[in-house]
């Protein structure tokens, strides 16, 4: 029996050959999915803790890469690795280097020139990280944390709340962030921002 995965809106579904990439062959839930990427989720916060990294080494892609294997590398073999196919939604897999690199440059000259506030900054890191969505699979999740990172890493200010929820749970909570995603998608950052600080 195979993993079947039920996916809530806003969520990306993965291909056969990513399903393959499951390591933990017990698992068959989407609960079971959950509770084992959660475990290995507490893992890799533990892992930013002793880095303690650099601002400088946190805007590469070597970090992000690293960041979403520490989260997701008990659960699956990809886990580190940029996706090799389009999905619903985020760019096209062959540009996914060339965005994020973008992305890099464009946070830094936000931070040196102050063009935003510090949590502006990091919620519009997030969301063009999330939009670009350079993995199969945990970039919601890795988006946030890396919004979590440069609060306090780059900024030393206090980390988000968001709504105190993973938003793994299709709730009211997760369909907030949805709505504020999308909102942020037609330029408008700010419901977003309020979401990450609630």
């Amino acid at each position: 029996m195979g993993l079947d995965l039920n996916y809530n809106e806003g969520q990306t579904p993965l291909d056969e050959e990513e399903k393959e990439g499951l390591k933990i062959k017990s698992i068959t839930t989407q609960r079971e999915h959950n509770e084992f990427e959660q475990l290995n989720i507490e893992k890799a916060v533990e892992w930013i803790i002793k880095t303690n990294s650099k601002p400088e080494n946190i805007l590469t892609e070597k970090f992000i890469k690293n960041l979403h294997k520490k989260m997701y590398a008990d659960v699956w073999k990809w886990a580190g690795e940029f996706r090799k196919t389009d999905k619903n939604i985020g760019i096209k897999w062959t540009l996914i280097a060339i965005e994020l690199k973008n992305l890099f440059d464009d946070t830094k000259f936000w931070i040196e020139n102050k063009t935003f506030s510090p949590d502006e900054i990091a919620i519009r890191f997030k969301h063009r990280i999330v939009s670009i969505h350079c993995f199969p699979n945990g970039n919601g999740r890795h988006s946030r944390l890396m919004a979590d990172i440069i609060m306090e890493s780059i900024f030393a200010k206090e980390i988000f709340s968001w709504h105190k929820s993973n938003m793994v749970k299709a709730d009211e909570t997760r369909k907030k962030y949805i709505i504020a995603l999308r909102t942020a998608d037609n330029g408008d950052i700010m419901p977003l921002l309020s979401f990450a600080k609630n």
